[in-house]
């Protein structure tokens, strides 16, 4: 009929993790996912199980921590993990369904161990970074089929990681994106525009990842259908001390952890500002430079925490896929509050498929260009 609306159309794949070979195709209702630079996104969403035939094939197709999810919307892939639990129902006239919840790829890291001693002398953070990965892949059963971005920083780090802490490769990781000069990462899922293959790329950048060539301008009143702005003084710190391993080797004394120097923001209290205190900890942490360079970019992100506005856009009116993370749009806002015309980079991406009386939208998270 002419002039009726064209919503699009979501699937879900379910894959053999190690392979990423078809399980099957099927129906996910009331689906909500997110994808982010910097932690982990999830998915969700209902099976339905309305007879025999399609309960044998949930069982067959969905198993939790062997099972990838890849979600499309169309003709393109818009999100990838790996489906983490799942939750049989039953309802008081006996309807089945099955939720389940899944973590983008990334979340197999930190499933996974360093079960030998590592030690990088004067290496490139990002190759640092890159010879986990690959250790983890490159154990029996360990291979996800994870690719590399082979981008280099310029920053050179020294590192010893001991086998005996049994510490997680995805916490590894996260700790050397977040010292003084560090990157950003993550493990990006998505169709090879050339091959049609489903890739999980594990993608850096130096010190952040920007994507995109041209910006998109969003306005309210306008495509942005709402906003939010806040503002979170609970984490603010203008002093900062963090703790690292204990440096005691006579168990016969007490032991007592290594310490960086205190860093305290003179400017702020001078101005008024109440002294609130932040920490840290870092318990394999053995050497005072590295200890001070971790509580340094601990205190710069953590001690003043960025304000994240979140602006929720109408799909059908807006370009937009999930290369726009790390993307740069212009916000412009008319309202009692803001005049604003500024530029923003896009770090977190969430997506409602449409519903029943409820339209296909995507909440972006922004952070100053």
């Amino acid at each position: 009929m002419a002039g009726a609306r064209v919503t699009s159309r979501y699937r879900a794949l379910f894959c053999d993790l190690r392979t990423d070979q078809v399980l099957d195709r099927l129906p996910l209702h009331g689906v909500a996912f997110d994808d982010w630079i910097g932690k982990t996104g999830a998915a969700s969403g209902t099976i339905p199980i309305p007879n025999a035939q399609i309960a044998a094939r949930v069982r067959a197709a969905v198993e939790p921590a062997r099972t990838a999810l890849w979600i499309e919307r169309d003709r393109d892939l818009w999100w990838g993990g790996i489906l983490w639990t799942s939750d049989v129902t039953s309802d008081g006239r006996g309807n089945l369904a099955m939720q389940v919840q899944a973590g983008t790829f990334d979340s197999y890291l930190a499933h996974r161990q360093l079960r030998v001693t590592k030690t990088a002398k004067g290496m490139d953070q990002l190759d640092i970074a890159r010879a986990l990965v690959e250790y983890v892949q490159d154990t029996p059963g360990g291979d996800i089929g994870v690719e590399y971005d082979q981008q280099t920083s310029g920053v050179l780090r020294d590192r010893t990681y001991l086998r005996y802490d049994l510490p997680y490769v995805r916490d590894l990781i996260d700790q050397l994106a977040k010292t003084e000069n560090g990157f950003e990462w993550r493990v990006a899922g998505f169709l090879d525009p050339e091959t049609g293959r489903r890739v999980k790329r594990l993608q850096f950048g130096y010190p952040i990842i920007r994507t995109g060539a041209s910006e998109i301008v969003l306005d309210h009143p306008g495509p942005v259908l709402s906003y939010g702005w806040p503002v979170d003084g609970t984490r603010r710190a203008n002093t900062w001390q963090s703790r690292g391993a204990s440096t005691n080797t006579n168990q016969a004394s007490e032991s007592v952890p290594l310490m960086s120097a205190e860093l305290i923001a003179d400017a702020d209290l001078a101005a008024g500002w109440p002294r609130l205190d932040g920490t840290s900890d870092y318990s394999t942490v053995v050497t005072q430079s590295v200890l001070d360079a971790h509580a340094r970019a601990d205190w710069q992100t953590g001690g003043q925490p960025r304000t994240i506005p979140e602006i929720t856009v109408a799909l059908a009116h807006t370009p937009m896929s999930p290369a726009l993370l790390g993307a740069v749009v212009r916000l412009r806002i008319r309202d009692l509050w803001h005049t604003l015309d500024e530029r923003y980079r896009v770090i977190g991406l969430s997506v409602q498929p449409p519903e029943r009386g409820r339209p296909e939208t995507a909440k972006l998270y922004l952070e100053a260009a």
